[in-house]
């Protein structure tokens, strides 16, 4: 049984709303799993588990959330080297700009992403909540 962790930061509830799907389709798949925000969480947790889902909206010019989100997600990158991993998160504007750069940064650190990233814009649909679910499978 894989130990996983879902993190996220939510400003408006949408990605809270992700986390919640990820988490179903991760525990549909066998996974235990632990939800945390991001300041429930540090680095110093990311030994304990065996795959990790970062959500996080977009923000500003299509940039991680810079007080809490950003700061968490920076002292984690030193440890993502073979980690396991996926990526989710909404954005109200833009075309999904803050994602690619963040899959571009976690392939630097060496992480395995494990599926596709999952974004949407505003409130998840049924095909995002969808893509979550699958996204939380493919950690399990």
């Amino acid at each position: 049984m894989s130990n996983i962790a879902i993190v996220y930061w939510s400003g408006t509830g949408n990605t809270a709303q992700m986390a919640d799907a990820v988490v179903k389709g991760a525990q549909e798949a066998g996974g235990e799993v632990s939800l945390f925000t991001a300041t429930e969480f540090s680095s110093d947790l990311l030994d304990q588990f065996d795959a990790i889902a970062f959500g996080c909206p977009s923000m500003g010019a299509e940039q991680l959330e810079e007080n809490e989100f950003e700061p968490m997600f920076t002292a984690c990158e030193p440890k993502l080297k073979g980690k396991k991993i996926a990526l989710f998160g909404s954005y109200g504007w833009g075309d999904g700009e803050w994602m690619r750069t963040w899959e571009e940064t976690c392939r630097q650190d060496g992480a395995q992403l494990t599926c596709d990233s999952v974004i949407c814009c505003e409130t998840p649909d049924d095909t995002a909540c969808q893509a979550c679910i699958a996204l939380g499978k493919s950690l399990a």
